[in-house]
């Protein structure tokens, strides 16, 4: 009986420093999962550390992003390496750490009725203004996003910005300081699909914090939020969803704990039903 972890990183699992604060209480002992220059710049509390390594060999735990490759690889999680891994907002499926050609062009088939990204990429670099934008980039030649600064968008501009690219097939979504724009039909649910096809995986588990980690959440069958995140703020809720208790890299702890209970509990259950990944 094969149990697939399906779990977004950033602010769900793991926490940069500044998204440490999120917690707003005294941060308990952490472990550092990622290093960039050398410097540690992203953690899981030490607890969820024991919690993630005990899930080795008792589920596989695919690690789902809107991160680059190369961004991705900089994050070590505790246990073995993962053998599937989701990047780039469901565009990039990696397999023993390589990227799948085969999956690649069901993703460009998939995206080639929405606008080509050359055309949102020049929208995106002549509206977002350097008084309040950092830099815009492009990410694995699939979408883009806008990094802004600290007093972040004025007032209309996400929504003008929405609208525009609805009419284009793309959808834009705000996490924090980034704007996303990312074609209609790239999505994490799709690729943890396919990953729990290829491992026959008979109950699916699913983590997200954000707009882009919904359809993932969703169609799992069964799901987990952390309730500082756009989805449990926007109140958004879906059946078979939980919502954390806590906050910041503490939520994290608890989603690692809530994983640990579902696998050890999915011997004792029924054949859940049936899941919209497949």
């Amino acid at each position: 009986m094969t149990v697939l972890i399906a779990s977004d990183l950033d602010r769900t699992l793991v926490y940069s420093r500044a998204a440490l604060a999120l917690s707003g209480a005294a941060l308990p002992e952490l472990t550092c999962v990622e290093r960039r220059g050398g410097e540690p710049v992203s953690f899981l509390t030490a607890t969820a550390a024991r919690l993630l390594a005990r899930l080795a060999g008792r589920a596989v735990l695919v690690p789902v992003t809107t991160r680059t490759p190369e961004q991705l690889a900089r994050v070590e999680l505790p246990g073995p390496p993962p053998r599937f891994a989701v990047a780039a907002n469901g565009g990039v499926l990696l397999e023993a750490g390589m990227p799948d050609p085969d999956w690649q062009r069901r993703v460009a088939a998939t995206v080639a009725g929405s606008a080509p990204l050359s055309d949102i990429t020049s929208y995106v670099r002549q509206h977002c203004r350097p008084a309040w934008t950092r830099h815009v980039r492009e990410a694995a030649g699939l979408f883009c996003y806008a990094v802004l600064e600290e007093g972040g968008a004025p007032d209309g501009f996400v929504a003008e910005a929405t609208e525009w690219a609805a009419r284009r097939g793309w959808t834009v979504t705000a996490q924090g300081r980034k704007l996303y724009w990312t074609p209609d039909g790239l999505t994490k649910a799709a690729a943890v699909g396919e990953v729990a096809d290829r491992t026959g995986a008979e109950l699916v588990l699913a983590a997200g914090d954000s707009v882009l980690d919904r359809e993932l959440v969703r169609t799992a069958h069964r799901g987990i939020v952390p309730a500082h995140g756009e989805l449990a703020g926007s109140g958004w809720s879906a059946p078979g969803v939980e919502c954390t208790a806590a906050t910041g890299v503490l939520a994290g702890e608890e989603i690692a704990a809530w994983f640990v209970a579902r696998v050890a509990e999915f011997g004792r259950w029924a054949a859940p039903p049936a899941s919209a990944i497949s």
